[in-house]
């Protein structure tokens, strides 16, 4: 039984007492009516709120586990010393690179494995074997190939970004009806009109989502791309902290990641509502 708009609804125990909804179902209530914005703004400061009284209260070691005070020093140490800019930049020059490379390649290769039965035959078993594979396992291959410099960091990120982007785009392209491809046939249209007019829009939701994932992936795979023997960026900035246990700055790379790849989340989020919008 529900109540009416703008009413509260009462039950009565037996014996007469009135039985007050649960105070978590009140706090979930409360929290929907909330934009998004401010109660992802809540959940951080909660969390926050909940590591500091955890690190404060002496049960964990501050040295393995530092508290938010002693993170933002690091991270003000670190501006001050210019490291956290530089490291920002070339960390974001790296798996922008990476992933264009990769999401490029990505779709180009997609629609031809998708729709080119040669191209499907020959490259879909190798794409499928080479998938497992995880980016840190190529590092010592891609420095071999590449050397130290910055183009093995683009061939691990690439490389990762790459397989994401083909696997939705593959799917996307192939899984699309052959009535609207026969339709269009139908009523005239060439093949670059079919392939503009009805492939691309059927398939664009698919390419979204692997992008929105090689995006995501590209940060993943940024701290091993920065094993080879990167001097600057936040992946090699975490192994130094690692190397001088220096786990306030480690915190802060961490951090660092965390955010670039929430704030990547929410712009794609953004930029596919207007991109598909026949989806939303």
């Amino acid at each position: 039984m529900s109540a009416p708009p703008g009413e509260t609804l009462v039950v009565r125990e037996a014996g007469g007492r009135v039985a007050h909804p649960a105070l978590p179902a009140l706090a979930g209530a409360a929290l929907a009516r909330l934009g998004p914005g401010l109660r992802a703004a809540l959940a951080i400061l909660g969390f926050i709120l909940l590591w500091t009284l955890v690190t404060a209260s002496g049960l964990v070691n501050r040295e393995l586990f530092p508290s938010p005070g002693m993170v933002w020093s690091a991270a003000v140490e670190l501006w001050d010393e210019g490291a956290l800019g530089s490291d920002l930049t070339a960390s974001l020059g790296r798996a922008a690179t990476g992933f264009v490379l990769g999401s490029v390649s990505g779709i180009l290769v997609g629609l031809l494995t998708a729709r080119t039965r040669v191209f499907s035959v020959a490259l879909t078993p190798l794409l499928t074997l080479l998938r497992p594979i995880p980016a840190i396992a190529l590092v010592p291959l891609a420095i071999v190939w590449f050397g130290v410099g910055e183009g093995s960091k683009y061939f691990v990120i690439g490389y990762t970004v790459f397989l994401a982007v083909w696997l939705n785009t593959h799917h996307g392209a192939a899984g699309i009806a052959g009535t609207y491809i026969r339709a269009s046939r139908s009523l005239g249209a060439s093949t670059r009109r079919e392939f503009f007019e009805v492939v691309l829009p059927a398939a664009a939701p698919h390419i979204v989502a692997g992008l929105r994932m090689g995006a995501a992936l590209a940060f993943l795979s940024l701290v091993a791309a920065e094993l080879s023997g990167a001097s600057s960026g936040i992946g090699y900035r975490i192994q130094e902290a690692r190397q001088f246990f220096r786990t306030d700055r480690l915190f802060v790379g961490l951090i660092e990641l965390g955010l670039l790849g929430a704030l990547l989340d929410v712009a794609f989020v953004a930029v596919s509502r207007r991109v598909i919008h026949w989806e939303h």
